[in-house]
């Protein structure tokens, strides 16, 4: 059966010069830290890899602190900035994030709330899927001096929507505050430029944009006021100790140079096939609701999402049934998997919950081929039939997390 994968924003095929650059440093072996020979040609792999991360974000290689992947990055960053603006009896217990954060910032905020008193503030989300400055503007207008941090996400991993960094960053400055931003999504994807940005603290994860799994970064200013979460060796600048791993830092190298060279074309390949996509499930599917930014340019929207609701159906029992036809998809986050429970993202975009329970998510990436979306639109019909013939499960509805 031929297979067709369409998920690659849970993660992407290692890509053959990533693959290349981190079997070669796996043969050499040595440890960064060694002042041998094989430990500082070991580290010299891993400070040319942080260069080249460095360029495809527009940001110093000082800056760029290697951690195992997004969600450690996002952990750093919140629980970092949280106790480094709490230190020396200082007390700034509230934590702004939007409604649709990952949960790797999601949960980490809630971590904090539970265990060390911080005050979480949610901002809005429109039906698109989009914070608006203002609302920033407005919860901070009355006093930032208790504020830890802001996070909101430079695109969202469910929906696609891009959002108002730059300004968002721009109103957090304005008010003394830390401003972080989950860009695990966009990398690779959108055009990201960190000095540009005016963010504090900036994540982004290596199997999203073709390296292996288990190796990301957060990138933060040399004023950023970050707490270690593990200590030991004092590596990477002394907040995220441990043994650095050559050879997953050297395919992330390998994969930023690539997909930073490639960004502008792969870009737009991938935005067309995605097109593709949409107007096809119009015809296909005509119940299909397209959610996320209707504009599909990728100031609005990451190129190759398409999110979809279908009506009278479970996302679960379609993405099994495609599954069978050949095609690999979601309903959402990959860390959501096999949770029963509706896309907390859609449900602060207003969605109800029995809509919310009917989404799939198709995203494409390097590997997607014209022919992998004439096969999803081929296949599509007949799974959904099926899908909505089955029903909606009965279960107790679930509430928004707290």
């Amino acid at each position: 059966m031929q297979r067709v994968y369409l998920d690659h924003a849970a993660t992407t095929p290692v890509s053959p010069d990533a693959l290349e650059a981190m079997t070669e440093q796996l043969r050499r072996g040595g440890n960064p830290s060694s002042l041998h020979s094989a430990g500082r040609s070991a580290r010299s792999v891993v400070e040319e890899a942080r260069e080249r991360v460095a360029a495809a974000l527009s940001a110093d290689p000082a800056e760029v602190i290697f951690t195992s992947g997004g969600t450690e990055a996002d952990n750093l960053a919140i629980k970092g900035l949280y106790w480094g603006r709490n230190a020396g009896g200082s007390s700034r217990p509230r934590v702004v994030v939007s409604g649709i954060e990952h949960h790797a910032v999601a949960d980490c905020a809630e971590w904090l709330a539970r265990r060390q008193g911080a005050r979480i503030e949610r901002l809005p989300v429109d039906t698109d899927g989009r914070t608006d400055p203002a609302d920033l503007e407005r919860l901070l207008a009355g006093g930032a001096d208790d504020v830890a941090l802001v996070s909101v996400m430079w695109a969202n991993n469910e929906v696609g929507a891009v959002q108002p960094i730059a300004r968002l960053a721009e109103v957090a400055a304005a008010a003394g505050v830390p401003f972080h931003t989950d860009a695990v999504q966009s990398f690779g994807a959108l055009p990201l430029d960190f000095h540009g940005s005016g963010a504090t603290t900036m994540a982004v994860s290596g199997h999203k944009i073709g390296a292996p799994m288990g190796v990301g970064a957060l990138v933060a200013t040399r004023t950023a006021p970050l707490e270690a979460l593990v200590h030991g060796g004092g590596q990477e600048r002394d907040v995220r100790s441990g043994t650095v791993d050559a050879p997953a830092i050297a395919g992330f190298g390998a994969a930023a140079r690539e997909a930073a060279e490639g960004l502008a074309a792969e870009s737009e390949r991938i935005a067309g096939l995605r097109d593709r996509l949409v107007e096809g499930m119009a015809r296909a599917v005509p119940e299909a609701v397209l959610r996320g930014p209707a504009e599909l340019g990728r100031e609005h929207r990451l190129p190759g999402n398409a999110h979809f609701t279908f009506p009278g159906c479970e996302g679960d029992s379609l993405l099994f049934l495609l599954d069978m036809a050949g095609v690999e998809s979601s309903t959402g986050s990959a860390c959501n998997a096999g949770v029963p429970r509706p896309s907390e993202v859609l449900l602060a975009m207003g969605v109800g919950e029995a809509e919310a329970r009917g989404a799939q998510r198709f995203t494409l990436g390097h590997a997607s081929t014209a022919e992998d979306v004439e096969r999803l639109l081929e296949v599509i019909p007949a799974a959904y039939a099926q899908a909505r013939s089955a029903g909606m499960a009965d279960h107790a509805p679930s509430g928004r997390w707290a």
